[in-house]
């Protein structure tokens, strides 16, 4: 009997194993069905498991290559889709109460590309309410724990994948990044995220009630996986174009030799204070990028604590307004309810519309100093978070844990004001047997550079075992 552990380690060694019939669709979807069944009860990362339909999909998929058919480069790749993102097989829940039964009539353009590719969805993975928090708990599945240690956070929103790819529950986990939801879970469980740039990935289909402006300007769908070329795989089958989502586009290229091989380095963002061990992190990464050729300079972004400041109290503003009650139509659930009162009061939202409009205007200012820099310094490493990951709920608790666990992400959330590619993965594991990680910045469309860099890194990087769930 096949089991996880017989598989090939990545998703793009089960899809060419798939192809070549070296192994069958049916067997990989099996054997990451019993790991589901062994694991995910001490997780809760997956909220629902697909077990009859993946298993009839595997089965076409097997027939459909045995006809000669190609079934495509992600075939019997198993995959997970966040409660947020459209799957018909199941209510699209974003992790609240009052969408429970919420069953989309079709599939997000993301989750058609990847079945197209031949992948096999085989869990939705938990969200808190709405993607707003950075962990992951609401009162319709309750908490996702982190695999490695559950006194820690395994960080938000899109945390339900980012476990079920770190225990091998799946190969990919598709998530969504509006202030670091993909890099943060990706660094808490030992895992790759990639925040895609703004419209190079379909989002949501437009429904008649509108989309809030930082929904549009900040929120991107993108991958999780346990390697940097399973991302790339996984970004090269869900790009490009969709009529429903008037953000996404067919974009440029930046090629990776169209730019110096410089890499600009933030060890602290702003000075504000890092753990030690995610200063190592950085220097290991940046050591690894040294001596794979790159030049290494020492850099402070532009305008850094600005850009932070204001995804922030933009993000705080349309949070009030769309995720109200009276909107809503029913009250967010108690975590939800916590996070957006103490955020929303440590932000300072703004009270008008000329206010508003001004942040808005001054984003421009800060995105063309970051083009410019982009334009010499095309890629900057730095942390994910500058703390270890913290405890469960550490994002609750009144406005200094709101402040605090804003100011930990002021490096990743400035990448999703300006729309910036970034990269998480791991770097090994402290010495409280944890995984460390960094992330790497580009310009804008330039994900193959990100990539080359993010390859360096992973290449001087022993892969992590499976978490000792």
């Amino acid at each position: 009997m096949t089991t996880s552990s017989d598989l090939p380690p990545d998703a793009r060694a089960i899809g060419s194993a798939v192809r070549r019939g070296q192994i069958s669709a049916v067997e990989v979807t099996r054997a990451h069905l019993e790991r589901i069944a062994a694991v995910n009860p001490h997780v809760n990362a997956l909220t629902v498991v697909f077990e009859e339909r993946a298993l009839a999909l595997a089965a076409h998929l097997d027939a459909a290559r045995a006809a000669g058919e190609d079934p495509g480069p992600l075939a019997g790749v198993p995959i997970s889709v966040k409660e947020n993102i459209d799957l018909t097989w199941s209510a699209t829940t974003n992790g609240w109460r009052g969408l429970a039964d919420a069953v989309p009539a079709v599939d997000a353009a993301i989750v058609r590309r990847m079945r197209k590719a031949g992948a096999v969805p085989v869990g939705r993975g938990n969200m808190p309410d709405f993607g707003m928090r950075w962990d992951t708990d609401n009162d319709l599945f309750g908490r996702t724990l982190n695999p490695w240690d559950a006194g820690r956070s395994a960080g938000g929103s899109s945390a339900g994948d980012a476990v079920a790819v770190a225990t091998r529950m799946s190969a990919i986990g598709l998530g969504n990044d509006f202030g670091g939801s993909l890099r943060l879970p990706a660094y808490a469980a030992g895992v790759c995220g990639l925040r895609p740039s703004r419209g190079l990935v379909p989002r949501a289909a437009v429904r008649e009630s509108g989309v809030a402006l930082t929904l549009q300007s900040f929120s991107v769908n993108g991958p999780l996986a346990r390697r940097v070329d399973d991302l790339e795989l996984a970004l090269d089958v869900v790009r490009g174009w969709d009529a429903d989502d008037p953000v996404s586009l067919e974009a440029p290229r930046v090629r990776p030799d169209a730019r110096p091989r410089r890499v600009g380095v933030v060890r602290d963002p702003l000075g504000w204070g890092a753990d030690e061990q995610v200063l190592a992190a950085v220097d290991r990464a940046a050591a690894s990028l040294s001596g794979a050729g790159w030049e290494i300079v020492e850099i402070e972004p532009p305008l850094l604590e600005e850009a932070a400041v204001l995804w922030r109290r933009l993000s705080c503003t349309d949070m009030l307004t769309s995720l109200a009650p009276e909107v809503l139509g029913a009250p967010l659930g108690r975590s939800a309810t916590r996070f957006l009162r103490d955020s929303t009061a440590a932000a300072r939202p703004y009270e008008t519309a000329a206010e508003y409009a001004q942040a808005w205007a001054r984003s421009a200012v800060v995105a063309a100093r970051w083009r410019r820099l982009l334009l010499e310094v095309p890629l900057i490493l730095g942390p994910v978070s500058t703390s270890r990951m913290r405890e469960p709920d550490h994002d609750l608790g009144g406005t200094d844990a709101a402040d605090r666990a804003w100011r930990d992400l002021r490096l990743t959330v400035a990448a999703n004001f300006l729309g910036l590619p970034a990269l998480a993965l791991p770097t090994g594991l402290d010495d409280g047997g944890l995984p460390t990680g960094v992330q790497v910045i580009g310009p804008m469309f330039g994900e193959d550079l990100v990539f080359a860099a993010a390859r360096d890194i992973e290449a001087a990087v022993p892969p992590l075992p499976a978490p000792p769930v």
